[in-house]
């Protein structure tokens, strides 16, 4: 069953990893979805290419997530392409780690701009198009809730600025029939982070399932947070992390 049959989706960051699952698991579910990509349009047009594949309409449109100009026209240009916006996924998101002393400013600067300052800038320029039912979904960390290692402060900091923002955001939208939820994934297996790698097999023993999540588990709970059956979900973090925060 398509469950968001005839719905417009927006994935930031959906080249590759969570975000290319998502926006093909989307499309199954029925909805034509538009991506943004930085730096990879190979991997951005076989995502489209995908799911064109399955019958649905894609685009993928080239943002830096840290540029608000170039999010918002993203989102101006999936309105203006597909008809409207009904989910949007803020994806996107970018990984420093290192200690206090030498941490560097441009780091910092650009792991709040990508994973905390981008999200408010795209929920705010896609609320302005989106009607009662709509979805926003954000992809934060269980690292808000639990850094068991040295170096990560900062990547924990900016998912942990989520929680907060959800929890109020619901409030402004709730009235407008409008939900917002994050979803918080624990170690996945991607390209960027192999669950075959030393630092795999050291986060395992922290976890409750000693395995990497897949891109799929991840995709298919912010398929059911984008579906009616959801809809009175909101101001909610969702763990999903084989009990690495348990």
């Amino acid at each position: 069953m398509k469950r968001i049959e005839g719905k417009v989706a927006l994935v930031t960051g959906g080249s590759r990893g969570i975000g290319a699952a998502i926006a093909r698991r989307l499309a199954e579910e029925g909805a034509s979805v538009a991506l943004t990509f930085n730096g990879s349009p190979e991997k951005a047009g076989q995502v489209v290419q995908s799911i064109e594949k399955l019958g649905n309409r894609a685009i993928a449109i080239q943002a830096d997530s840290a540029d608000a100009v170039a999010l918002i026209s993203a989102i101006d240009r999936t309105v203006k392409d597909f008809g409207g916006l009904d989910i949007l996924v803020n994806n996107a998101g970018v990984l420093a780690v290192g200690p206090i002393d030498n941490f560097a400013l441009e780091d910092f600067d650009r792991t709040i701009a990508v994973n905390v300052r981008a999200v408010f800038v795209a929920t705010q320029a896609a609320v302005r198009y989106m009607k009662e039912g709509g979805r926003i979904i954000n992809i934060g960390s269980c690292n808000a809730e639990r850094m068991p290692f040295a170096g990560g402060a900062v990547y924990a900091m900016s998912k942990s600025a989520l929680l907060g923002l959800v929890q109020g955001l619901s409030r402004d939208l709730g009235g407008r029939g409008i939900t917002i939820n994050n979803v918080q994934p624990g170690p996945v297996d991607t390209d960027m982070n192999p669950g075959n790698s030393e630092t795999a097999e050291m986060l395992k023993k922290l976890m409750a399932l000693p395995r990497y999540g897949t891109v799929e588990e991840i995709a298919a709970m912010v398929a059911y947070l984008a579906s009616p059956e959801a809809g009175y979900v909101t101001g909610a973090s969702l763990t999903i992390d084989g009990g690495f925060t348990a």
